[in-house]
């Protein structure tokens, strides 16, 4: 108990925050309450931290009793082998980080037969210790007397070497000065790339990096993460080192006491420490921890892309004509109605024959009065931009918009077991064109089905650590289905497990009763669900909506806990409840300081009040068309200094990759951002951004574009 109350205190510190919110925080997430459920709805308890916070507080705690769990291994390791004495779990309990920990349990910890071994088993410890002193003594002397055949020991030569094979074992394993020489190489070390000999021209997308030098703390996540897939893929030769002499002069400062012939051997020893064991122990540490950092770099940035993906504008329930265009094997054809179900497909043939084209045109017109479609979703792939074109030359009616989909991930959902179960009777290509046409009306349930790290926002996603990244992503995707709310009639399996308190078996039981006994006509009707206990409902109940319920509350974001302070608003003013949502004069006499209790304080209050006015809104943007210019079809078209429109489709650390319509993306590069996004925390970019971009560079051969947003 004493050991949590010090990391409250100490996240406290770390996070400039509360000892109270901690441990509150501490005490929800302990209880199986999700971060989503405590930022939404336990905000007295918790003081209104919201997600972020929350979140951090969780990785954090976690971290601090791994950390412990391990300081609790290593004292019973030593305990067992009767080594622990009262100084050493002193400095054990004081070790506040893990590489901390570890260096002073690293002498102690069982090792294999090192030369510092076998010296010791030829008695030699004795004269290292000797020398170690550096008394005013002959060296050559005091090792005359180990000097023992029958231990393999011929000379006093042979004898020294292994006295300073134990010093440098001592010397590699002092845990003050593994602290000093890492705190020299997270601030001094440099990164070294060379090429492979012979490796040049097969790896000549790592060109710039064949012969690079510079300063370890200064290399960008991207640069590192790209040198290291280089490096595995036998194109990079890479290492980490500190300038010539810096260890050396460090460990002189810690260890040499005299300048003696005692000295000169504890100084080769040193030197043979560093070269043998501290500069590949340091440098795999270095790796290890600046590959972590730039794994979470890469990992927030994806992480960034990813929200902005699944929370773009949805197009809402219309009718949708679904086009996942091709050439030569046609483009498939798909009709939604408006909840998203296919109602008919075909194949067309758009960009074949003058006949094709006439046919395909007849049958397109035919379709879209038959379904009274709204909008035509066409995938941005391969024959996108042909086919919106054409598509666009059928002169449709007015009210018919086209709208180019971003299709990234498509035919990997489309080839997925999710979507196999989903739709068993179509094939691959018609499960691609439904995901497009349904990514249109509702980004966010249609990429839920799929891995995020397939959607193609990231940055080097399948270098960095997979388990970080897949809590990472996971908590962005659940973020974003709470945030937006779930109507528990319509959703997905997929999209259900993503719900506050839920998970895969409990979303599969939702579907399963709702296909047995109909849609859900109240939030109630959740508890009969099989495995629904009261802990699942009270943390899923406010972000599942059910619409057109005989309680409006079930269509909003107030959890069924505070119907009964909503009841008495409405008792107090003498009106129902469906009334008070609809009248804001009735709202606003609501004095909300008297409903207060210990449990629900002014800052849930104020959340309902915000509910009654747009019960269950969604806090997405509106859809935005977007046009791109119909004069630019492929990188031929392009000319230096020609102004477009276009759409971001990737955010990096290097800058932002752009779509103009032309299947091929151009790179702002960061120096080319418009200059409110300069330096500028609060103005970032984003994917799904329109922007505006002028052409500053165009590589044919190569199918690079560089763009600006300056002067665009």
């Amino acid at each position: 108990m004493a050991k949590e109350i010090l990391h409250i205190d100490k996240i406290a510190a770390e996070l400039n925050l509360k000892s109270f919110q901690i441990a509150a925080a501490i005490n929800l997430l302990d209880d199986a309450a999700t971060v989503p459920f405590i930022a939404r709805y336990r905000k007295e308890a918790t003081g209104g931290l919201d997600e972020v916070a929350i979140a951090a507080i969780r990785d954090r705690i976690g971290q601090l009793r791994e950390l412990e769990k391990r300081r609790s291994a290593i004292i019973n390791s030593l305990i067992e082998r009767e080594l622990l004495t009262a100084e050493l779990r002193t400095k054990l309990e004081a070790a506040a980080t893990l590489a901390r920990l570890e260096d002073i349990y690293l002498p102690f910890r069982p090792k294999r037969r090192t030369r510092a071994a076998v010296a010791r088993e030829r008695g030699l410890e004795p004269l290292a210790e000797i020398l170690f002193l550096q008394d005013d003594i002959n060296p050559e002397a005091a090792a005359q007397s180990f000097v023992d055949p029958r231990k393999e020991i011929e000379t006093m030569d042979q004898a020294l070497a292994g006295a300073r094979d134990i010093i440098a074992e001592w010397v590699s394993e002092d845990a003050d000065a593994r602290a000093a020489l890492r705190s020299l190489y997270i601030e001094q070390a440099y990164l070294k790339s060379r090429v492979i000999a012979d490796r040049q021209s097969e790896g000549v997308k790592y060109a710039e990096y064949f012969e690079r030098e510079e300063p370890l703390k200064q290399v960008p996540s991207h640069r590192l993460l790209a040198v290291f897939r280089g490096e595995a893929e036998a194109i990079l030769r890479v290492n980490i080192e500190l300038p010539d002499g810096a260890a050396q002069a460090i460990l002189l400062k810690i260890f040499i006491a005299a300048d003696n012939a005692a000295s000169v051997q504890v100084k080769l020893a040193i030197d043979d420490a560093i070269k043998r064991l501290l500069e590949p122990a340091m440098e795999n540490e270095m790796r290890a921890e600046f590959k972590m950092r730039a794994d979470r770099e890469a990992i927030r940035i994806f992480a960034d892309n990813l929200r902005e993906l699944l929370l773009a504008p949805p197009l809402g329930p219309k009718d949708v004509m679904a086009i996942d265009p091709g050439f030569r094997t046609g483009c498939k054809l798909v009709c939604l109605d408006s909840g998203g179900k296919p109602q008919f497909h075909a194949t067309i043939f758009p960009h074949g024959s003058d006949e094709q084209k006439r046919d395909a045109a007849a049958e397109l017109k035919a379709l879209c009065d038959k379904y009274k479609i709204k909008v035509i979703a066409i995938g941005n792939g391969t024959a996108g931009r042909e086919t919106e074109l054409y598509v666009r030359s059928l002169n449709l009616p007015a009210h018919i918009s086209i709208e180019l989909v971003d299709e990234s991930g498509a035919s990997v959902y489309s080839a997925s077991a999710v979507a196999r179960d989903e739709f068993p009777d179509y094939d691959i290509t018609v499960r691609g064109a439904i995901s497009i046409g349904r990514r249109l009306q509702d980004p966010l349930a249609e990429l839920v089905k799929i891995e995020p790290e397939s959607i193609g926002v990231g940055q080097y996603q399948h270098d960095v650590d997979k388990n970080l990244l897949r809590q990472v992503l996971d908590d962005t995707v659940i973020s974003c289905v709470n945030a937006v709310g779930v109507d528990v009639n319509m959703a997905s399996r997929q999209l259900l497990a993503y719900v506050s308190g839920l998970g895969p078996q409990l979303a599969k039981n939702i579907i399963a009763y709702r296909d047995e006994h109909g849609p859900y006509r109240s939030r109630a009707a959740l508890r009969k669900v099989p495995r629904m206990g009261p802990r699942a409902f009270e943390q899923a109940a406010g972000f599942l909506r059910i619409n057109n319920a005989a309680n409006p509350l079930d269509g909003s974001a107030v959890h069924p806990e505070s119907y009964h302070v909503v009841e008495k608003m409405a008792e107090d003013l003498a009106c129902t409840v469906t009334e008070l949502m609809s009248d804001e004069g009735l709202r606003q006499k609501i004095e909300i300081q008297k409903y207060a209790t210990e449990k629900i304080g002014l800052p849930t209050l104020q959340d309902i009040l915000g509910e009654l006015a747009r019960p269950g809104r969604d806090p997405r943007p509106p859809f935005e068309s977007i046009k791109f210019n119909e004069s630019v079809r492929t990188i031929e078209d392009l000319q230096i200094g020609m102004k477009l429109p276009g759409v971001v489709t990737n955010v990096t650390a290097f800058g932002a990759f752009v779509d103009i319509g032309i299947h091929l993306e151009g790179l702002i590069h960061k120096s080319q951002l418009a200059d409110r996004y300069v330096n500028n925390p609060t103005e970032v970019i984003r994917v799904r951004q329109r922007v505006n971009v002028r052409i500053i560079g165009i590589d044919i051969e190569r199918k690079r574009i560089s763009l600006s947003m300056r002067d665009a």
